[in-house]
């Protein structure tokens, strides 16, 4: 398959790498089938051993899988062989490009993760908590220049401007600008920041 078409497709995609990837994002967690997950949900648990399950609503599957050499994988599926290099987008999404066609598999590990994942609004869901969480802890560590009065005061984190706005020494309405900024271009506000925690 086209690697240009996937990578527009799915930015950011890193390829696998056995020692990065294997223990803490791959094996033994619970990857859930995007595609065609409103017609069939299917889970695939990738073990150790090359042991591959995949459970559905009706029927639950023990097939293999091997790794071949770097991200070359082999996967026993009902219809055959299938031969798929892996990427991760991160911890959380998983793809599989097909080899020998034009498509490629996308999952989302909800191994850690509380609601059911049965629908396409449901995988949304999924991942827009995930990346509100990430933005959240990024905002959270994060320290930001204000202007108040026509001066420029700072560096403060998100909770110090939210205590001071707390004791009235400034508006929530006041422009910030992320420390590693040089101006206030992008019109963000206190409220905006804390609005994303």
């Amino acid at each position: 398959m086209n690697a240009a078409y996937l990578h527009n497709t799915i930015p950011n995609l890193k390829p696998f790498d056995f020692e990065r990837h294997y223990d803490s994002y791959f094996i033994n967690k619970e990857w859930v089938l995007v595609n065609g997950i409103s017609e069939k949900k299917a889970i695939y648990t990738f073990r150790d051993d090359n042991i591959l399950e995949i459970e559905r609503k009706d029927a639950s599957i023990t097939t293999s899988w091997s790794l071949n050499i770097q991200n070359i994988f082999t996967i026993e599926t009902e219809d055959g062989i299938i031969t798929v290099k892996a990427y991760f987008k991160d911890r959380d999404v998983l793809v599989l490009n097909h080899q020998d066609k034009e498509e490629f598999a996308l999952y989302i590990n909800t191994t850690n993760y509380d609601d059911e994942v049965n629908t396409i609004d449901d995988v949304q869901r999924f991942l827009k908590n995930k990346y509100q969480r990430k933005v959240s802890n990024i905002i959270h560590k994060h320290q930001f220049y204000y202007i108040s009065e026509s001066e420029e005061f700072g560096p403060n984190t998100v909770e110090e401007l939210t205590e001071k706005i707390k004791n009235d020494d400034i508006s929530a309405y006041c422009f910030v600008r992320d420390i590693n900024e040089n101006d206030y271009s992008k019109r963000l506000r206190i409220i905006d920041l804390i609005q994303e925690l």
